[in-house]
This record gives structure tokens, sequence and C-alpha cells, in this order.
């Protein structure tokens, strides 16, 4: 791994090293693209393999964005070092603040080593790197049935966004253009 590593100490999660994704390095490629294809073939991804075409294209296309913030946990094994957990993370902008915010758009723990700390590690190193990039707040988004991820969450400190609580929670919609 070419990257530097971030070890961290949280509840559950000792002898966990967070490195940022270096599309350049293929071992830290592969292990992305293997996570990332882990979590789209669950129930809480879409349930289907990633595609040849987009393995073949998704690390240039985020090699070119460095808006876009992806890290991966690795957590020693008796073979080295097994990647665990991923987190890909969206730099945006809230015009209300005047400041950054950090959007996660993706976190992922192989299903072997959940309920173990690494996904409050990466929240944790991402909350690390939005408070250096002066960002404002986290934010993410989470399927109503995924009650593991949904008490993570508000464990961790997320709550639901309300502007004024007469007009209700913000809700995540989208409209697909492909």
């Amino acid at each position: 791994m070419n990257a530097h590593p971030m070890t961290t100490d949280s509840p559950g999660s000792a002898g966990l090293a967070i490195v940022a994704t270096d599309f350049d390095d293929p071992r830290l490629c592969a292990d992305f693209l293997s996570l990332l294809d882990h979590y789209m073939q669950s129930p809480t991804g879409n349930g289907q393999p990633m595609s040849d075409a987009l393995r073949r294209r998704l690390p240039a296309e985020l090699r070119r964005r460095p808006h876009v913030l992806s890290y991966i946990a690795y957590r020693a094994s008796d073979g080295g070092q097994r990647a665990v957990g991923l987190i890909n993370c969206v730099e945006g902008f809230s015009t209300f603040a005047g400041q950054p915010l950090l959007n996660v758009h993706d976190i992922v723990v192989h299903q072997d080593f959940r309920r173990q700390g690494i996904a409050r590690a990466l929240l944790g190193h991402a909350e690390a790197v939005a408070r250096q990039r002066g960002c404002c707040k986290l934010t993410l988004e989470v399927l109503e049935g995924n009650h593991g991820a949904r008490r993570a969450y508000l464990d961790f400190g997320f709550e639901g966004y309300q502007l004024d609580p007469a007009m209700g929670q913000a809700l995540f919609m989208e409209k697909k253009l492909g």
C-alpha cells in the first residue's frame, strides 16, 4: 500500500488502519472494487454484481474527481492486511452556511467483519477529514429498512434534517437521467 495509513483506536477497532484509496495502486484499486462489488450485491445495494464495464471505467472516473474521497479500512490477518471496509465521500457546498460539506455516499463493511466498530472508525475518519477541510457538516442517506445502519448513524450523532419543524424532515429523492 502506497498510501499513508491512519491507525485508529476506536472502541472495537484495534489494529484497524484506514488509508486513502490510490487508484494508481493496483492492490488498493482491487480492494476498492471488491468491497464496492460486495456492497452492490447486498440487499442494501442493488442486489446485482458490478458490471465489467463499470469495473473497468470506475477507477479512471474517480481518479479525475478530486472532490470524491475514498478510504479503505484494513485489519491485520494471518495473510497480512485484509480490506474490511470502505467509505466514499463527496465534497459539496452548503449555501446556507457558506462552507463545504462532506456527504458520505457509500459506506461498506464486509459482512464477515460487521459489528466490530469498523463503520464507526470509517465515519470518525470521514469526520476528521471534514473538519480538516473546514466542512460545516457531514451528510448521508440511508434506506428506511436498513435498521442496523440507521442505528449506527444515530449513535454516531447523525439526525434527521429539517429547517422548520412545521415543514417536516427532508426526503432524499432522485430522477434517473439514463
